[in-house]
């Protein structure tokens, strides 16, 4: 799919192949087509799980760290930095994306593209197909709302970031289909909508379900994101009250706790992303690229240590640091907050501290084959968002003891005044979802972005060492000239569509 010219023959030759004998129509016997592949509940199975196997690329950091979603929904806002590193400058897409200088080239964005769309198609693949198969009414239920929150989970992300995108619901079958034209705005979350309220009617509950799957809370508390993002407050009070009135979940007591890889998918938990430790393709490693770098391997050994982590094999690391905390971050914490110290620690690097994201370092066996799954969805947001919905709605209230319910697991004194409510919810998810690629999408939501980021900027420039710059270096003019609320389109998209 490199060229669109590269097409024409194989499409030419397929519609040739069509006006021949009803023989060439039987579907091969020795290789597997959508035709002889999904015939069984076994193949839903297995292709459900293919569904999901992308959300692990885009999740974690790999050898490009470009991979990583924490780039566009962290970095890209004035929770974390880089640490510039004049030696290594093969790192330039992801410094654009925390300098707000994203082009279409950069690799970061397009891998985010495409990895969703990975799934989407996928996900495509077997709502087209498993309603024509027979078997376990209940286990058909159960795969089918997966694929549609995956498809639902994977849109809204999409929207969120890109504004208008192509909608595909079917399998691509022709060129035709591969190209279609960008979809508005409202089209899309209508289908989000749409798929994630269906998924919710099909899905099991948490209790019920394989621990790791999406559940009937999973999509709900999805919908009620979109309802919050669309601003339709009544609506999304009334699902996250169906999510908390479920008695599936509850806060665990200590919020380290939460992110312990001996406590994966806990009571907390709503929809987590999967890994497991070992060379066999499925581990996470995003710990060693949220480390400020270069960092020698005595140094790097001396801080793993210090919080309680061994692994073997460990060496330098000598690239460049990404997700560094912000001390604004830092500082946004109250006194006596208990998520500060479980969610950053310190690292020393070349003589020098620095801060690091300790929320996901935990014991792993060998360097780089880390344990964490990625939080997605927990239920302290479902209280938080719960909360927000009920004070826009001027139910404010009503709203203080689900946020207060978040605030004493902090070891925080309640909130008691509904005064500037809706600045105290969104100061609390910042510390509550620290590192968990919530900032940049509420600053753009609450339409605070281009105000808070445009100051934020402005600090970074009249001091760049107070943000990991060394000595002498500094951020291109210009950085932060230019804030946009949507990242764009990829150009090696763009190249294969004659719509954008």
């Amino acid at each position: 799919m490199k060229n669109k010219n590269s097409f024409i023959p194989i499409v030419l030759l397929m519609f040739g192949l069509s006006s021949c004998n009803d023989f060439l129509d039987v579907p091969s016997e020795t290789n597997l087509t959508s035709a002889t592949f999904f015939s069984s509940q076994t193949d839903f199975e297995k292709a459900v799980n293919g569904a999901y196997m992308p959300l692990r690329g885009l999740y974690a950091s790999g050898a490009n760290a470009a991979t990583g979603s924490w780039l566009m929904g962290e970095t890209h806002s004035d929770n974390t930095r880089y640490k510039y590193s004049p030696n290594y400058r093969a790192t330039i897409d992801q410094e654009n994306i925390n300098d707000f200088m994203v082009t279409p080239t950069n690799t970061a964005v397009l891998n985010k593209w495409q990895g969703y769309y990975s799934v989407i198609a996928r996900a495509n693949q077997i709502l087209a197909t498993i309603d024509g198969v027979t078997f376990d009414a209940a286990k058909k239920s159960n795969l089918k709302g997966q694929a549609l929150f995956l498809r639902a989970f994977s849109y809204f992300d999409l929207v969120q970031y890109f504004g208008k995108i192509p909608l595909h619901l079917v399998p691509a079958t022709s060129l035709t289909d591969v190209s279609l034209p960008l979809s508005e705005v409202n089209d899309i979350y209508n289908q989000i909508i749409a798929d994630a309220t269906e998924a919710a009617s099909l899905l099991p509950a948490k209790s019920a379900q394989e621990a790791g799957r999406a559940t009937s809370g999973a999509a709900k508390t999805l919908l009620g994101n979109v309802h919050i993002v669309l601003k339709n407050w009544s609506a999304a009070e009334s699902v996250l009250k169906e999510v908390v009135n479920s008695a599936e979940y509850s806060l665990v007591p200590n919020y380290a706790d939460v992110f312990s890889t001996t406590n994966k998918n806990n009571s907390e938990s709503v929809f987590e992303i999967q890994f497991r430790q070992g060379t066999d393709g499925y581990s996470s490693n995003f710990i060693y690229a949220f480390f400020p770098m270069p960092i020698s391997a005595t140094e790097l050994t001396a801080t793993m240590a210090k919080y309680g982590v061994a692994p073997a094999a460990l060496a330098s690391l000598t690239q460049e640091g990404y997700n560094i905390p912000t001390t604004d971050l830092i500082a946004d914490y109250e006194a006596g907050d208990e998520r500060l110290a479980a969610s950053i620690g310190t690292a020393t690097a070349s003589g020098v501290d620095y801060p690091f994201i300790l929320k996901y370092l935990h014991p792993h066996t060998t360097a780089t084959f880390t344990d964490d799954n990625w939080p997605v969805y927990r239920y302290s947001e479902v209280l938080l968002f719960l909360a927000e919905a009920l004070d826009e709605q001027g139910k404010s209230t009503e709203a203080l003891p689900y946020l207060n319910e978040v605030r004493d697991r902090a070891g925080l004194d309640d909130v008691i005044s509904a005064a500037n409510l809706r600045d105290v919810i969104f100061h609390e998810r910042r510390v509550e979802l620290a590192f968990e690629n919530k900032r940049w999408l509420d600053l753009a939501r609450t339409g605070r972005a281009v105000d808070v980021i445009s100051a934020f900027g402005a600090k970074v420039k009249a001091n760049p060492q107070g943000y990991y710059f060394p000595a002498g270096q500094q951020p291109v003019p210009a950085s932060f000239a230019t804030i946009d609320l949507t990242f764009p389109l990829p150009a090696a998209e763009a190249q294969l569509s004659p719509y954008f």
